[in-house]
């Protein structure tokens, strides 16, 4: 479990991490640099799992021996799908990071939702629906293994 207080917005328990793929954790279904280290770091506070339409078809091969669950989910109502996965683990004890429309409804549920804007961009709807936004997927994931980062940016 990671924990962090939040002056003005209380206290954030969190136990899982819910990522997208593609414009999340890689560019064109390559895994970005940086990204395997800090997932295999933060595995031990917190289980994780990556929610993915797999537009490449290389999520599996990515994320190859690396300690979470890859889901890959069918055309349609992906933004629904992901929704009620972070519903079904409990939104209060959750993290997402997403960059996609399809990523608003879990960014928005969660207890901690992150916004990133890599190569790809990122939709309007997700970066509206975060409650905050990196430029990079290692400043997202750094938030976590330094907690007092989220703090210093969340408090009021």
């Amino acid at each position: 479990m990671i924990a962090c207080e939040i002056p003005g917005m209380g206290p954030l328990r969190l136990r899982h991490l819910v990522l997208d793929y593609n414009g999340t954790l890689a560019v064109d279904g390559g895994l970005l640099p940086g990204v395997a280290e800090r997932l295999q770091s933060l595995a031990k506070d917190l289980s994780i799992t990556v929610l993915t339409a797999d537009t490449f078809g290389r999520a599996a091969q990515g994320l190859g021996d690396l300690p979470c669950e890859l889901a890959i989910l069918p055309e349609g109502s992906q933004d629904i799908a992901k929704r009620e996965f972070v519903r079904g683990l409990g939104a209060e004890m959750c993290v997402c990071i997403g960059n996609g429309r399809n990523d608003r409804l879990m960014l928005e549920t969660a207890a901690l939702g992150v916004a990133v804007i890599l190569g790809e961009g990122a939709a309007g709807s997700a970066l509206l629906a975060a409650d905050v936004v990196c430029t990079s997927i290692t400043s997202a994931l750094d938030l976590l293994v330094n907690p007092l980062r989220l703090a210093a940016t969340l408090r009021c």
